[in-house]
């Protein structure tokens, strides 16, 4: 009969040592980690919520301009609010240019996007672009936070309804209090076997609402898959389309039913429904590849909504989507980005101003004319309280707008 197991002294020492060890090192990591270095900085009273333009502008004056490094194409605004980084520092400005609140980290940014009333913002640390932060727009307050292991190269996966993060790898989506509700592709330490039905190469993905859409390439071929936005195990996705594309086929748009990829073969926008079948296709004029992050997924995806209509633009061509098939239902050659609606109009920026185009006609009822100093890159704009925000480079710029 074997003895009982006893404990020995040696072993008590043992188990202590161990103890202090491992309570050392979490101390450490604790009172190491970059979110102890944080700084926010909080509103000294809570913000209304500034809105945006609400007829077209007969004319603009420069109002102001912001260093932006955040590494998006687009401008971010947020309850009627610019938000902008750099120096390491988040800041939110009113459209009359005061700041409001400021968010100070030391620690890389990876991404930045805005849901919810919130601002929210994901960081590099030790294990990958897994530490998120949220901050309430209209007060600076904090609004949550996450912590997870994540790739080191991601690009933005969100909506108004939703925020995460895609890479080749893998794509996450948070829920408003920021707990995953969808995770897709390849899991690190898996808990459980047979939960992800694939593990491919994404290429681009987006999501809105109730949907979930990534674009991926697997040993048998290329595909677009069309997922529930929360499943009834984060840990399991519920894909409900599978649909064979071209290798080289990209997302364009997402509905709350459907999504639609461009095939540069083709030269073709392809609607595609819940039921994976095909509901409209599109010839658009050619347009370039896009730029694709480190790890070969395309970096950013420029959509924007419209009243009526879905958008995304590539290489001086803005399309227009009806929302139910997204059958493209107007192109804008020589648009240098998205734009947003003000009083029944399309605004985007031109070589010379702002356009104001009528989306039912597909014509341009005029060109508000903007000095923009001879800088010629992409100019993506939103709007901010009676303002118009535009984003050129690493810089935002704020026009007054006079009705």
């Amino acid at each position: 009969m074997n003895s009982p197991l006893r404990r020995t002294r040696g072993d008590l020492i043992a188990t202590g040592v161990i103890a202090g060890v491992s309570a050392l090192l979490l101390g450490t990591a604790f009172f190491t980690a970059p979110a102890r270095d944080a700084h926010l900085v909080a509103a000294e009273e809570e913000q209304q919520d500034y809105g945006q333009l609400a007829v077209v502008p007969k004319s603009f004056s420069e109002g102001f301009s912001l260093t932006d490094t955040s590494g998006r194409d687009q401008p971010l605004v947020a309850s009627g609010m610019v938000i902008t980084y750099n120096d390491n520092t988040l800041t939110a400005t009113t459209p009359e240019g005061e700041t409001v609140w400021t968010y100070e980290r030391p620690n890389e940014l990876c991404l930045v996007d805005q849901a919810w009333g919130k601002v929210v913002a994901t960081y590099r640390d030790n294990a990958g672009c897994g530490d998120v932060v949220a901050i309430d727009a209209k007060t600076g307050k904090y609004a949550g936070t996450r912590s997870a292991s994540a790739p080191d190269n991601v690009v933005r996966l969100a909506s108004n309804d939703r925020v995460g993060y895609a890479s080749s790898q893998r794509a996450e989506v948070w829920r408003s209090d920021l707990v995953r509700t969808v995770e897709y592709g390849f899991v690190e330490a898996k808990q459980e076997p047979d939960m992800q039905p694939n593990e491919c190469t994404i290429t681009s993905a987006l999501t809105r609402t109730e949907l979930v859409a990534v674009t991926e390439i697997c040993d048998d071929g290329a595909y677009l898959r069309l997922q529930e936005a929360t499943p009834e195990d984060s840990r399991k996705p519920e894909v409900v389309a599978n649909i064979e594309i071209s290798p080289d086929a990209y997302l364009v748009s997402i509905s709350q039913d459907a999504a639609a990829v461009y095939d540069p073969t083709t030269s073709e926008v392809r609607g595609y429904n819940k039921e994976g079948t095909n509901i409209s296709s599109s010839s658009v004029p050619q347009m370039d590849s896009p730029e694709l992050g480190p790890d070969g997924i395309v970096k950013n995806l420029p959509v924007a909504d419209l009243p009526h209509h879905m958008t995304y633009w590539e290489n001086n061509s803005l399309l227009l989507m009806e929302p139910a098939a997204l059958a493209v239902t107007g192109v804008f050659q020589g648009a240098l980005g998205t734009g947003f609606s003000a009083g029944e109009k399309l605004l985007y920026a031109s070589d010379s101003g702002i356009a104001v185009v009528d989306w039912d006609k597909n014509a341009v009822d005029k060109i508000i004319p903007v000095d923009r100093g001879g800088y010629s890159g992409p100019v993506h704009i939103s709007s901010a309280g009676a303002t118009v925000v535009e984003k050129r480079g690493d810089e935002v710029v704020v026009l007054k707008a006079k009705t």
